[in-house]
């Protein structure tokens, strides 16, 4: 069974909630808690493949900018993000998500467009929305 945890990230991935939905969620978690999504987040890009490629689209796509030492580190390949103070892990939290996105979107259509086994691919409706 998958963690909460887990499911917002996949739910945000997928597109069942916002970015801004994620960020508030995200924000309520204490910092140790912060940093442990962060973490599970760079093992949820390197299962689904993340590529250096994808990293434009990624800063593109979480709204911050390439300038941020979050997207810097990113640009750079560097995953050590959950290391960074406090105040630039929602940044890294929104480039991650968007990296996660780009690639899981991509394992989806690749490999998983018949259908698939993998819990965080057939995640319920989202209840309250």
């Amino acid at each position: 069974m998958l963690h909460p945890s887990e499911v917002v990230v996949n739910e945000l991935a997928q597109g069942a909630r916002t970015m801004d939905e994620g960020v508030a969620w995200f924000g309520g978690l204490t910092e140790a808690g912060r940093r442990e999504v962060l973490h599970h987040l760079v093992l949820f890009c390197r299962q689904a493949r993340a590529r250096e490629e994808d990293v434009p689209e990624s800063i593109r796509r979480s709204g911050i900018r390439p300038t941020h030492t979050p997207a810097v580190m990113l640009a750079k390949w560097r995953f050590g993000m959950g290391s960074l103070p406090a105040h630039e892990l929602t940044k890294s939290f929104r480039l991650l998500v968007a990296l996660f996105a780009i690639a899981d979107t991509r394992r989806r259509t690749l490999y998983c467009a018949g259908g698939c086994g993998h819990e965080w691919h057939n995640l319920p409706p989202r209840q309250g929305r």
